[in-house]
Order: C-alpha cells, then structure tokens, then sequence
C-alpha cells in the first residue's frame, strides 16, 4: 500500500531549492560520505574493470581555500564572458543574472558561492546517464539532511587549467558531472539566491 500522507523521499524531491548561499562552517565528513554513498548507490550501466562489474563514477571533495581560489580563477573568466555574450541577446536574463551578483558578499563567486563544499562527479563521457543519476541521489541526500546543494555548469569548465585537472586526476575519456556545490544555507537568503523554477504540469500521454 503507498503511503500517501507522508513520505520522506517525495518530501526531499518538493523541498529541493538551488542554493547559491552558504554558511561559513564546515560539513562534517561522516555526512559528507553518507551523501556520497547515496550517490554511489544510484542505478548505473555497471563498467567491466579487470573482468568485475563497477559503478563508472569516482568523486572528489573539494574543501582547500587554496585549490578552490585556483577553481574561480579558471571558471570565473568564461562565466563572465557568457555573461556579455547574452547582454544583448537575452536582457532579461542577464539582468536576472546581475541582481544575483550583487546580491554576493565580496569576493563574488558567481560560480562556486563560497560553498564550504565543492563535490565533482567524475565519470567517462560514455557514461553520462548513469553519473547524472549519481548527481541526482547526492542532492536529494543533501536536502534530506538539511544541507543546501547547488549543481553548478560552469563549475566543469576547469580543463584549460592543468593543475585543476592533475589535482582532481582527470583522465582524456572523462567528464565532470556537476559539480555539486554542499553546505549549510545562510538563515537569510535573498530569493535570487534560493532558486527553484516554476514547474510546469507534466506532459503525460497515457496508452
């Protein structure tokens, strides 16, 4: 019989928001692992690796002030120049985008937030489907258990700079999932910076 008054997993799904505010404490590590191994426990196209079946992901938990002032400087460049290619393209947009950035303490990361956290995802290309799962469960765990979490494009774009990609070992074949941004939402979040899209109805054709 399903349970239809109350059930924790549908409440994680309706509650998920897009952080893009942080506290500045960190995330203990055993909640960390448990959200990684809600991760590592999403359904996957299993690889064959010296003849054993084996999920295709791998991660990498960012939290050294050092590599991630090295992660903004990659990413923060061509996030501004996204940004001027859709100035005149897309207004409204970039004006959404601009009321964001000022509502940023200083320095303004407009790809990382300052999140106490940075989670990649880490998987071959071949195998997008099954890390984009992972990603999923991550974020969901996260809501569960109070943490906000924020899945950042921009944040993959990091291949032009070679200490980025020695550090986090990525391989020709591979791609970034994410990343996945963690930690405690400030108690005051302008609503630019909670972001949940307005959903459309379902499109449902039943046969």
């Amino acid at each position: 019989m399903v349970q239809r008054e109350f059930n924790p997993v549908i409440e994680a799904i309706n509650n998920r928001r897009s952080v893009r505010g942080y506290e500045l404490k960190p995330v203990p590590k055993d909640i960390i692992n448990m959200i990684i191994e809600a991760g590592n426990q999403a359904p996957c196209m299993a690889r064959l690796e010296k003849g054993e079946a084996v999920q295709p992901w791998r991660f990498v938990v960012v939290e050294d002030a050092e590599f991630k002032k090295k992660l903004v400087q990659t990413t923060l460049p061509i996030w501004r120049k996204s940004m001027e290619s859709i100035k005149d393209a897309l207004p409204e947009t970039y004006a959404d985008v601009m009321r964001l950035y000022e509502t940023l303490d200083e320095p303004k990361d407009m790809v990382y937030y300052s999140a106490p956290v940075i989670l990649f995802v880490i998987g071959p290309a071949d195998n997008a489907i099954s890390c984009a799962l992972a990603c999923e469960n991550i974020i969901l765990a996260a809501c569960s258990l109070g943490l906000g979490s924020c899945y950042v494009g921009f944040g993959s774009m990091v291949k032009g700079n070679p200490d980025v990609v020695q550090t986090l070992e990525l391989k020709a074949d591979e791609q970034i999932y994410g990343p996945i941004l963690l930690g405690y939402p400030k108690d005051e979040i302008p609503e630019a910076r909670a972001i949940r899209w307005k959903k459309r109805k379902p499109m449902i054709k039943w046969v």
